[in-house]
């Protein structure tokens, strides 16, 4: 953000970063933006009158070009999304909903962990991008569905999986290869990974539309698979400056570089035998080490026998060593060829990646499309392994859900979830939830918010039949926490969020309310969540799934036809509370708070003071009257007449001697004393 800009860090902790006011000029930025696409304009991108966009993206390829030290060469482009292009979940939605961390920031029992299975890297990234952006595009929405059917049909998904397996994670390789920082087994990969095109290809069903489209995206790089293939070997070291990188037969004059080295154990030892030989020393042998190079080692004892044609190059304790001339040539040959080597490697191993990086924007195309099929093979074999329904969309304002199911409440149950049904449409919008703790109220919220937010993926549901029209948002107000760091207390974070939900849902978007008021005074609480409820229901006139323990509520159907009673029961067994988790219309009559509490491990004793005071509560008898709540924002009301006060304003001081001021001091003191 601009350094003048009022954001403060506490609005996104850890997140915001100043950055000098003129990075976000339009004009400079719109230059820059050119400048790295390489065009005259912006108007291919749809995005030319766009003014404030245009300068945040500027601002922000100048800030990432000054972190990576770099032109960033495959960023080619920009695109613009609004927000009817797909489902808006705001952060609270997102952490509420549990799609990749869980409220205590774990990621085991997450919506993305009951649905990735994925086999690739970058599927697996590509599966949480799709979860945290729903798209309400119908007919995408319909091109992922069936593409889904079709890979689930007859397990034709278990092939594809088994040969994506071996696809390395490009999206990776190729940044690297943008910023020239790829390493020899990127390339490598990249290569392994280019020849099973055709068979990804030939094991994609011809009926999808989704599916043609993305083995289009799949041709067959034959220029540059026989370059990655012939030049990079099949297990190369790490870095290049190791060497041995480049294929033998690539290149002529490395593999001619790589002999002298090569031969050179061969050459030394023919060397050491022919020295024997002429001079008779046994002890002569032919050696090498960094500090002096090449050379010749004899004994001490026999050094003195040594010809004139050796020239002494170290003396130790025990030996002697020398070179010649021909050990010299030989050295020098030898030596300069691993660096010349070396530095061959190094051009040739450059001119491969810049061959890559000319295909940039097809390959990246290309592992797009790689992660499209991981996630909807992905969403294909979770269909049959968990057990999902296809949603069907409709238009105008539906949801209906037969058998429902929360997927991560299932899956880390071992006893059977209990399905529920439900029906809203535009003459019943709103559901009000009541119910014991612990009943499954939240449970059963979620889950519908979750089966939404899964087809508008376009991905199948846990459910056996669900119907539902296109949203725009999903809201939750579900719990919460004070913001120490902002000073806002519970209350006021609950306040705040539905006033959010108040301003920006439509008819077009899903509310969960639950325990909305609890965080005030009851009275300020039931009257809060009372007025809420309407305003959602008729004004607002979203799909609402809205819980309370206000019982008061439940009276608001009888008066709104758009609003209907549900409730999850329980009964009691033994002294046991059990909990039915069944959706059942009507009211609930009962809250078994006392019991919950048992089984939460409340003493004895506080529960049998809390029994004997709901009896007195329940028979009509109270400790005392209700404390009044103070308004902190009305003007005080009108107080009664008081004469003493008359009588004050129609004197005139100014018109009395010190005598009768005196007089009247006492006269008015009297007054207040006589007046009730």
């Amino acid at each position: 953000v601009p350094e003048s800009s009022d954001l403060a860090e506490t609005t996104w902790p850890g997140a915001v970063r100043q950055q000098p006011d003129w990075q976000f000029d339009e004009a400079s930025a719109r230059e820059d933006l050119q400048r790295q696409f390489q065009t005259r304009d912006l108007d291919g991108f749809g995005c030319e009158t766009l003014t404030v966009a245009i300068a945040a993206a500027g601002a922000l390829l100048a800030y990432v070009k000054d972190t990576q030290r770099s032109d960033l060469p495959h960023i080619r482009g920009i695109r613009q999304e609004s927000q009817t292009d797909g489902v808006i979940l705001d952060a609270a939605t997102r952490r509420n909903l549990e799609i990749d961390r869980t409220l205590n920031g774990g990621e085991e029992h997450t919506l993305y962990a009951i649905y990735d299975s994925t086999v690739t890297a970058m599927g697996a990234r590509h599966l949480r991008r799709w979860l945290h952006r729903p798209i309400n595009n119908a007919l995408e929405i319909e091109e992922r569905l069936e593409a889904v059917e079709q890979l689930a049909s007859g397990y034709q998904f278990e092939p594809l999986r088994d040969t994506l397996r071996d696809i390395a994670d490009l999206e990776r390789i190729l940044s690297r290869v943008a910023l020239r920082s790829a390493r020899p087994r990127d390339l490598s990969r990249l290569g392994n990974s280019l020849l099973h095109l055709p068979l990804i290809r030939s094991q994609l069903p011809k009926a999808s539309s989704k599916l043609t489209q993305l083995t289009a995206a799949l041709p067959d790089y034959p220029e540059l698979t026989t370059l990655l293939t012939e030049a990079i070997i099949d297990n190369p070291p790490v870095l290049i400056r190791d060497g041995g990188v480049i294929a033998e037969g690539y290149d002529a004059e490395l593999d001619e570089l790589r002999g002298i080295s090569e031969n050179a154990g061969a050459y030394l030892l023919e060397l050491e035998q022919r020295e024997r030989d002429a001079t008779g020393l046994s002890t002569l042998k032919v050696g090498y080490n960094r500090v002096h190079g090449y050379y010749i080692e004899i004994s001490r004892s026999q050094s003195e026998q040594a010809p004139d044609a050796y020239q002494r190059r170290q003396t130790l304790k025990n030996v002697e060593r020398f070179i010649t001339p021909e050990l010299k040539t030989f050295e020098d040959k030898a030596l300069s060829s691993k660096s010349r080597a070396l530095a061959r490697e190094k051009s040739l191993y450059e001119q491969i990646v810049s061959r890559v990086a000319e295909s940039l924007l097809p390959l990246q195309t290309t592992a797009t499309a790689l992660c499209d099929l991981d996630v909807l093979a992905c969403f294909a074999e979770r269909s049959i392994s968990l057990n999902l329904c296809r949603p069907k969309f409709t238009d105008g304002t539906l949801l209906q859900i037969e058998g429902g199911r929360h997927p991560v409440v299932e899956s880390a149950r071992d006893h059977p979830f209990i399905p529920n049904d439900t029906q809203l449409d535009d003459k019943r919008r709103m559901l009000l939830i009541t119910g014991p703790n612990m009943g499954g109220k939240s449970t059963y919220m979620r889950q519908n918010a979750l089966i939404a937010l899964l087809a508008h993926v376009g991905a199948f549901v846990p459910a056996r039949s669900v119907t539902l029209s296109s949203l725009d948002r999903i809201f939750t107000r579900i719990g919460s926490s004070d913001d120490l760091a902002s000073g806002r207390s519970t209350f006021m974070v609950e306040m705040t969020e539905t006033a959010n939900i108040l301003h920006n849902a439509t008819e077009r978007s899903l509310v969960i309310m639950d325990e909305i008021g609890r965080g005030t005074s009851t009275f300020d609480g039931l009257s809060i969540a009372w007025a809420t409820a309407l305003a959602l229901a008729n004004q607002v006139k979203a799909i609402t799934f809205f819980a309370t323990h206000y019982f008061e509520l439940t009276a608001l159907p009888e008066q709104h036809a758009a609003m209907a009673n549900v409730h999850l029961d329980a009964t009691e067994h033994e002294d046991h509370v059990v909990f039915l988790h069944q959706i059942q219309e009507g009211p609930a009559n009962r809250s078994f708070g006392l019991q919950v509490a048992r089984l939460a491990g409340v003493p004895a004793g506080v529960l049998g003071t809390a029994r004997d005071k709901l009896q007195a509560l329940e028979s009509g008898q109270h400790a005392g009257p209700p404390p009044t709540q103070n308004d902190l924002f009305s003007a005080p009301g009108p107080t009664a007449p008081s004469p003493v006060l008359d009588q004050l304003r129609a004197l005139n001081p100014d018109d009395m001697t010190a005598r009768e001021a005196l007089a009247c001091l006492y006269e008015l003191k009297q007054n207040l004393e006589d007046t009730p």
